[in-house]
């Protein structure tokens, strides 16, 4: 009577390993979207090696998408959408740099011009 339990062990394990996963529909597109506002901000795959892996990564997992390799197409979206986030996230903190630099600048020249006119 051991025999049934296993069997029905057995079967439950087998239909779980057959089912499919979901195409990533949604998550292809939250790639798309990231890969979007990554050039929109002024990440290119020439200055950025991490938008060029997203480009590259998302490029693979629409193969997977037309192979209905569901499971390999969200992973690769997923690290593809990561990709795109940090590059443009480095944009913007570059930018940003770039703007503290100038504030500083002028902050530093009026120091002096406030400096010159307490001396006269």
């Amino acid at each position: 009577m051991i025999i049934r339990p296993l069997f029905a062990a057995l079967a439950v394990v087998a239909l779980a390993g057959c089912a499919t996963d979901p195409a990533p529909n949604e998550q292809m597109r939250l790639t798309q979207q990231a890969l979007e506002q990554a050039s929109a901000v002024g990440a290119n795959a020439e200055d950025s090696p991490e938008l060029k892996l997203a480009e590259t990564k998302f490029a693979r997992a629409q193969g997977n998408m037309a192979d209905e390799s569901y499971k390999n197409a969200r992973i690769r979206a997923e690290q593809a959408e990561l990709d795109a986030r940090l590059a443009e996230a480095k944009v913007l903190t570059r930018k940003s740099q770039e703007q503290l630099n100038v504030l500083n600048t002028r902050i530093t020249r009026l120091r002096k011009q406030l400096q010159l006119g307490e001396a006269q």
